[in-house]
């Protein structure tokens, strides 16, 4: 097996365990320590103007502790509820590119997922995107970067 092709599994096989965490997720701090180097961070891209209802985008959130903050903030918006179905079965549904992000390598994933604001009630169903980067020698995570829908969070929790 070459270097690449072990490097593209290792990376596939911890974005598949991690995005699979969430169907029965652990607390945030477990899930940190399991997939994440220790210096992690989470940017959940959307317009900053948003903060006011969605606290959670359009910043990143870096270290452990701004990381769980993330997961709190994002809790006390949204029920987020994940279909068994909700991350690819098949490794086909896993982009790995081990050498971009300079070699520490970049996995790429659609899922679907349905979110309820927590103070309106209002839901929506969406597909949204995973980037997992900067991995280290291990195979952890260093960045995830989400790509969501902000209009329907912004909308669903009481946005004009």
């Amino acid at each position: 097996m070459s270097v690449s092709s072990e490097g593209t599994k290792k990376l596939r096989t911890t974005a598949q365990k991690f995005c699979q965490a969430f169907l029965s997720p652990p607390a945030p701090e477990e899930l940190l320590s399991t997939y994440f180097t220790s210096s992690p961070k989470i940017t959940e891209h959307g317009p900053s103007w948003a903060n006011e209802r969605l606290p959670f985008l359009g910043k990143t959130f870096t270290g452990t502790e701004e990381c769980v903050s993330y997961f709190t903030l994002l809790s006390e918006v949204l029920e987020v509820q994940l279909p068994c179905d909700a991350f690819p079965e098949s490794k086909d549904g896993y982009v790995v590119d081990v050498d971009a992000d300079g070699g520490k390598g970049v996995v790429s994933v659609k899922a679907k997922g349905r979110f309820v604001s927590k103070k309106t009630g209002k839901g929506w169903d969406e597909e949204f995107a995973y980037r997992l980067s900067g991995f280290d020698d291990d195979g952890k995570i260093g960045w995830w970067e989400i790509w969501a829908d902000p209009l329907s969070a912004w909308v669903a929790v009481g946005g004009d």
